[in-house]
C-alpha cells in the first residue's frame, strides 16, 4: 500500500480484484473501494470474503460485474486512483482506456508483464520506447516502481512482473486523437524515418515532409526520437497551411 501512496480519502478502483488478496489491504486505505471483476462467480464471492475478513470495512467495498474495456462509469464518487494487477494481453489498451475515461483518476499503480512496465515508462530515444510510452505519457508522468518475483503469484507465470506509477498532469496542447494517429503511424514501421513512415497518415511522402518540418522536426529521424508534446505538435500542423 506504501507504493500506491493512498490517502484516507481516496476512492480507489481495482480492477480485477479476484479472490480479493488486495482489497482486503485496499479497504483501510483508502475511502472507498470500486472493484471491477469480469467474472461473476469471483465477483459473487469478493463481498462474502471481505464480510468475513474486515467486516467494519464490508461497506467501503462496491463490486461492479463487468469488462474493465466496457465501463464507461462507476457507481458511487469519481475515483482518484486506479490500482490493478492487469492481465499481460490487455493491460495497455485497459490502462489508457481508464486513464481517458476517468479523469478524476490522479494516480495509478498497476502490475503488468514485466516488458509491458519497461515500454510503457520507457523514455525516447531508448529501446524500450514506442506507442504504449507515448500514450500513457498523454495522460501522466510514468515510472517504474518495482519488479515483481515469479514466485509470489500461484500458479506461477512463466513471466517476470513489473510495478508501474502513474501520476496525472496536464496533456501537452492538441487534440488526443489526432497525436494518437500520428504516434500509431510513426511506429507501424520503426526502422523507417519520418518521411517515409508518416507517408499514409500525410498523404504523401512529400506532405509528410512538409509537416515534419513546420513542427520543427527533423523528416530523417524516426519515431523513437519524439516525445508525446513532438507528436501534438506535429498532429497540430495544418496541412494546408504547411503545404
Amino acid at each position: 500500500m506504501r507504493t500506491a501512496e493512498l490517502s484516507p480519502d481516496d476512492v480507489v478502483c481495482e480492477i480485477g480484484p479476484g479472490l480479493g488478496s488486495l482489497t482486503l489491504g485496499l479497504l483501510p486505505a483508502a475511502e472507498r473501494v470500486v472493484a471491477v471483476e469480469v467474472d461473476p462467480r469471483l465477483a459473487d464471492q469478493l463481498p462474502r470474503t471481505v464480510a468475513e475478513r474486515v467486516p467494519q470495512l464490508a461497506q467501503g467495498l462496491t463490486v461492479v460485474t463487468a469488462d474493465a474495456m466496457r465501463v464507461t462509469e462507476l457507481p458511487g464518487p469519481p475515483p482518484t486512483a486506479l490500482v490493478a494487477n492487469l492481465p499481460y494481453n490487455i493491460s495497455v489498451p485497459v490502462l489508457l482506456h481508464f486513464l481517458e475515461t476517468f479523469p478524476t483518476l490522479r494516480t495509478a499503480l498497476v502490475l503488468v508483464q514485466l516488458e509491458v512496465a519497461e515500454r510503457l515508462a520507457a523514455a525516447p530515444g531508448s529501446d524500450a520506447y514506442g506507442v504504449p510510452s507515448v500514450k500513457a505519457a498523454w495522460y501522466a508522468d510514468v515510472r517504474r516502481a518495482g519488479a515483481v518475483g515469479r514466485p509470489v503469484f500461484w500458479p506461477v507465470p512463466n513471466v517476470d512482473s513489473g510495478l508501474v506509477r502513474l501520476t496525472r498532469r496536464e496533456p501537452p496542447p492538441g487534440d488526443r486523437t489526432a497525436t494518437f494517429a500520428a504516434v500509431d503511424a510513426a511506429f507501424a514501421t520503426r526502422r523507417k524515418g519520418l518521411r517515409a513512415a508518416l507517408a499514409g497518415w500525410a498523404g504523401s511522402p512529400a506532405a509528410a515532409e512538409t509537416r515534419l518540418r513546420a513542427a520543427g522536426i527533423d523528416p530523417t529521424w524516426r519515431g523513437e526520437r519524439l516525445g508525446v508534446a513532438d507528436f501534438a505538435r506535429l498532429a497540430a500542423t495544418d496541412p494546408v497551411a504547411a503545404g
